[in-house]
Parts: structure tokens; sequence; C-alpha cells
């Protein structure tokens, strides 16, 4: 298959050049019967196009609404005849998901302004996109400066209370408020959603995903959690669609507002505890978001964690064999099912996973007992081998032209291979002579432990410390156990204070208290951010023969430490940017 252009849903261009995607010099060892034209036999993936044989269609989901339609109407008017697309007022603009929903809002044409109590990163790009921005919740952050006319709309963050000024304002004005499940719904009617979710790994997947579905020609709209360097837009891909690439959070059930064509679920573990009051309670919000699932969809999920497994309460009919590469049968609910993992019992899983030369993994990637390809990724961490396979198995899901399907599974495998990752995961700050400096938004023990095996995968031999700042005292409280085991890898960690959020401490947990429960690595409770920076520019070595790592780890305010750190190490070892001795990625 010709690619139709690295990146370029993503990069908003037309291909100058079109290439053959090629996974490197280890050619594929494929089944007998997997689709290839060049083979001159084959039973096809999904056959779901009419392009003429020869030529390999965009990527579009069955059924989709191809028409061009617009997002929404607003005022009864059709949004392509209008020039002015109406003004969208988020409440709670600051966070990761109303953020992604504002920009792509503003990429669409709409005006859109928004509060919260405290400026947040992802402000920064909505403030240079020329989104109107104000800090603290006032009724006047609805009007515009000349006091003329209020917003079409008013979104709501799911952390914002019902007595929120803003909120209530707009109740008073007869402005209609969605929550941001509500909002996600409008939004995604006309179009084929492929919602990710998990409780861990939804970022990342989604944003792996659609790096790839970009880089192939499809005009996709894409909304992750996260930033994506490789994005031009940030954390969106503003196409046209009519695939909607969509990260689905379970927090405050806010998925529930979707139908997706294609549900990708990455694992199920206890998380938000303020939420969720125990583990059944999590696999009954998402027993209901795959209920959801459009009749001749997909379910695609992670058969090698036991929550998502569960999820598949039916008995599951009769596999097809190798030489059939496709999704299970539709079941009773309507929709086909298809597993990935590392083990063998998956439809789509991973074999011979090694260490490679760009800190990265390369692996072979099977369909069923067939070995499809070898594939490398430059992300290190048996995490993100599985969210490549969830990759491999949804695109599988989406090919229009059952002559396509080889070439198809080798660009995925291509573009893949560049994928450089999503910010605040395992992400590098910055390089000072004897230190090296990442930050991770791992807040959960599960992630936590994925994260301190990837770097020690990537460092085998160097000292590992630990920065980790708690996120929440219930969250604390509730898995302090699975905390305590979830360092073994580290050689030394700093524990500091818990990032409340929005929790008061009713549950006496602390992190002096998980201190004194890690075993193994030397642990110390440190509770301020400025006094971590103080003790680690003491205790860092300098020296040129082994690098200590740095990794600072959670979802508060964490994330400030590591270029202060950095800013602070420059200035104290008297190191020039320009002596080659400092990399700043900051």
């Amino acid at each position: 298959m010709e690619s139709r252009a690295l990146l370029a849903a993503a990069n908003g261009r037309s291909p100058a050049v079109p290439t053959r995607a090629k996974l490197g010099p280890a050619a594929p060892i494929l089944c007998t019967g997997f689709s290839c034209r060049r083979r001159g036999r084959g039973v096809p993936l999904r056959a779901r196009g009419s392009a003429s044989r020869g030529q390999c269609a965009p990527l579009a989901a069955k059924g989709a609404d191809t028409n061009g339609e617009d997002l929404m109407v607003l005022n009864g008017e059709e949004e392509g005849k209008k020039k002015n697309k109406g003004w969208i007022h988020f409440v709670g603009i600051g966070g990761s998901g109303l953020s992604a929903l504002a920009l792509l809002a503003l990429k669409q044409g709409f005006e859109v302004s928004g509060s919260d109590i405290m400026w947040g990163r992802f402000m920064d790009g909505l403030h240079k996109a020329g989104a109107r921005l104000f800090i603290g919740h006032s009724a006047s952050n609805m009007e515009r400066s000349a006091g003329s006319g209020l917003p079409n709309v008013v979104v709501v963050s799911s952390a914002i209370p019902a007595d929120n000024k803003e909120i209530v304002h707009a109740k008073l004005m007869g402005i209609p408020i969605y929550k941001r499940d509500d909002w996600l719904r409008k939004i995604t009617e006309k179009h084929k959603v492929i919602a990710i979710s998990g409780t861990h790994g939804k970022s990342t997947t989604a944003a792996m995903l659609s790096y790839v579905l970009g880089a192939m020609g499809d005009d996709l709209i894409a909304v992750v959690g996260a930033n994506v360097p490789q994005f031009s837009g940030g954390n969106i891909i503003s196409g046209s669609g009519p695939n909607f690439v969509l990260e689905a959070d379970e927090y405050d059930s806010c998925f529930l507002g979707l139908s997706p064509y294609i549900a990708v679920v990455t694992n199920v573990e206890w998380d938000h505890v303020d939420i969720f009051e125990d583990e059944e309670a999590v696999q009954n919000i998402f027993r209901r978001f795959v209920r959801q699932i459009k009749t001749g969809g997909h379910l695609i999920l992670c058969g090698d964690s036991a929550g998502a497994y569960a999820l598949l309460s039916e008995s599951r009919q009769a596999t097809v064999s190798c030489n059939v590469i496709s999704t299970s049968t539709i079941l009773n609910h309507g929709y086909s099912i298809t597993t990935y993992g590392l083990s063998s019992k998956n439809d789509w899983h991973a074999s011979s996973i090694t260490p490679n030369s760009q800190g990265g993994q390369d692996y072979v990637l099977y369909y069923k007992a067939c070995r499809i390809a070898n594939i490398s990724l430059i992300l290190p961490g048996v995490h993100n081998v599985l969210n490549s396979l969830a990759v491999f198995a949804t695109v599988a899901t989406l090919v229009n032209d059952r002559h396509c399907v080889h070439e198809t599974i080798n660009s995925v495998g291509n573009h893949l291979s560049k994928f450089e990752g999503v910010s605040r995961r395992f992400e590098l700050i910055g390089k000072v002579n004897g230190c090296q400096i990442y930050d991770d938004y791992a807040h959960h023990p599960t992630a936590v432990h994925a994260v301190l095996e990837a770097a020690r995968q990537k460092f085998p031999l160097e000292p590992l410390w630990v920065v980790f700042q708690p996120h929440t005292f219930s969250r604390l409280a509730a898995l302090m156990k699975d905390f305590a085991t979830a360092f073994s890898a580290a050689d030394y960690v700093i524990v500091t204070e818990t990032y409340a959020a929005r929790e008061i401490n009713n549950w006496n947990s602390s992190g002096s208290h998980l201190v004194t429960l890690i075993r193994g690595p030397s642990t110390e409770y440190i509770p301020q951010l400025e006094d971590v920076i103080d003790k680690l520019v003491r205790k860092i070595p300098s020296n040129t023969y082994q690098d200590t790592i740095i990794l600072t780890l959670g979802a508060g305010d964490i994330a400030t430490l590591g270029p202060e750190l950095l800013r602070r190490l420059q200035k104290d070892h008297e190191i020039s940017n320009s002596g080659g001795l400092v990399e700043s990625y900051c």
C-alpha cells in the first residue's frame, strides 16, 4: 500500500510524494492466506470498500457519514453557511479533557472562551489559538468586552459543582448547558467514534492510533488527553472525519455519552476511588460502556488484563483459523470482539520482545498462530508493546480493501516505528553533566510499576532515583499496599506530600506512611517540592562516567519539579548550554 502521507492528516497537508511503507530488512513471515495480492491468493482481513484492484482506499469506517457535515447546528442555521459558527464557553477549561474539546472548537471556527481556578499547562495552547481565558469563576466571564451577546452554549467539566457562579448565571439566562459527556455525544453523533478506554494507557494508545491513521492518509478527528508533540494541534487533530478517535474517560461516567463504532479497552482496574467504591463498581461502568457499542461495531480489548477480559461475560463462539484474519464472530449483543496481548490466547499478540538500540523494543507480531511481521518501537516498556498491539487490532477493523491487508500491516508497523510518544509519559526533560531527568504522569500503582520497569529496561545499570507525588488522599489510602510494592525497580525513592486535588484528607493517608511501607529501595519523605530540589541538587553526583536517572511521577504539580531541577543544576554546576554539556528539552 502506498502511504497517503506521513502525518498528512496531522499536519493538514497533502503528501508531496507517496512512499511505500516498509518494516526494514527483516521481511515479515506471513500465513498462507494472509491477504497479499503479490502472493496471488488470500482471504481478506475485512472487506469494507469498493476500491479497485491495485489501489488502496483511505481508511474509513463502514457506513460512515461522509457528506462533510459540520459538528453541530447553532441558532437553527447550517454551519457550513455561516461565517460565525457561534460562541462556546467552557467552565473548567484548564483540564486535559475540556481543554482538548475547546481547542477542537477553535480549530473548527467557533469563538471560544473559558475559565478555571488556576492557569494550567493546557491553557497556553488555547491562549495562543485565540481563546479568551479567565482565572476564577464569575458571570462576567460570559460577557464580551463590548458587553453584547451571550454564549450560545456552555460546556462544563465533570469537576465543576452545580452551584458554580457561571453555571447559575447560564441557567438564569437560558443558555444551554452541557456536561462533558453530553457534549461528547453531541459533537460525535455524525461520526464513527473510535473510543479508547481503560484505566491506563488511554492517552498513549489514542495518540499512537491517531498518528498512524493520519500518516496513512485518514482525514480523522482526534482528541487526546495529553499533548502529542508530533501533532500540529497539540492534543487534537482537526480533520473532517468520518473517523473520530477519542480518549474515552470513565471518570464521572463521562464515556457513557458515547456510542462508539469501535471501543478499545486497554485494561480495567480500580481507580478514581472517590467515584467508584470498589472494583465491581468499575467493572459495572465498563460493562455499561461496551453495551453502547453500535450494532455491527467492534470491541477490542487486552485479553491479558483480568479486568478487561471479565467484560466478556458470554463465551466466545468458535475461533477462526489463522488463514482468515478477521474479528471474531458477532455475538448476541451485536458487536464483534478482538483480543490482543502478550499471551498467545489472544487474537493479536507479541512474542520475542527484546530491547533495541533506540531504547525501545522489538517484537514479533502474531495473528493467532501466524507470524505476521517484525515490529520495532522507539518507546520503552512492555506497556507500549500492548498499546501498539491495540493499534494493529484497530486498524485491521478499518481496512477498506481486501487487497491491501499486507500493505496496511506493513504501513502500520512503519509508522509505529516513528511514533515518539506523548508529553508526561517518560518524557525527557533534560540532561546535565551526570544526570538525566524524566517526567511521567503515573499516579496509580500499576502505572508506577510499568514506568519503572520501562526505565530499568532503558537504563539497566544506572542509578534510578524516583520522586513520587501521591495524587488524592482517597487513592493513596485505598491502594496503599499496592503502592508499597510498586517501586521495587528503583534505587532511591522520595515521596512528597499528597496532591489533594479536589479532596480533603478524610482518610488519614499520607506520603510519610507510604515511606514506612516501601521495601527495597532507600526511601525518604520530603513534603515540599522546593525541599526535594534542594536535596537532589546536593545529592546528585557530578560525573561523566555514569548518569543518575531522575524520574518524577504523579498527576499533580510535580511536573514543575523536573524543569526547575534542571535549571538549578545548570546554574550550580556553571555549565553553559553552548559548551555542549547541557541538553535542555523543557
